[in-house]
């Protein structure tokens, strides 16, 4: 039986796309079922429907979600609490302290994912622009983590 995992990225650049392509290898290596998708192409009802999520999203502008990110931001947090128990999750953030909001698109996915019930497998990551090493790290370990939850 293959275990689901849904690897979803928020971008305006590109980056966090290419971190989930390396999210979906490395989870296919550990057998999960995967599905990896832009933000603007799920619904709430689509994060209910999986127990395996990993987050990858970029800030843009002065600590704001990336355009695909929006819609899918907002309506998350518009749903009821609790409507995400059962979700193991993790977040990918990415962005540039260069910015006063560093990373801050990526904090509020972890917040909102948490207020809505789900469970933290791995804490959240906020990389810097060089962030190449530390990304793939946190990547290894992460799903390490979701397989020792027996995810």
């Amino acid at each position: 039986m293959s275990k689901k995992m849904l690897i979803l990225y928020g971008t305006e650049t590109g980056n966090s796309e290419l971190l989930a392509m390396d999210a979906d290898k490395l989870a296919q290596d550990n057998d999960f079922d995967t599905t990896v998708n832009g933000m603007d192409e799920v619904t709430v009802d689509d994060l209910k429907g999986h127990d395996n999520l990993i987050v990858i999203c970029s800030t843009w502008g002065d600590g704001e979600q990336p355009d695909n990110a929006i819609d899918l931001y907002e309506a998350t947090v518009d749903a009821d609490d609790g409507c995400l128990g059962g979700l193991n999750f993790a977040v990918l953030a990415l962005g540039d302290t260069a910015f006063d909001l560093f990373c801050e698109a990526g904090i509020q996915w972890d917040d909102v994912l948490e207020q809505k019930g789900g469970n933290r497998i791995n804490d959240r990551i906020d990389c810097d622009t060089d962030y190449d090493d530390e990304a793939e790290e946190w990547l290894e370990e992460t799903i390490g983590l979701f397989v020792d939850n027996g995810a």
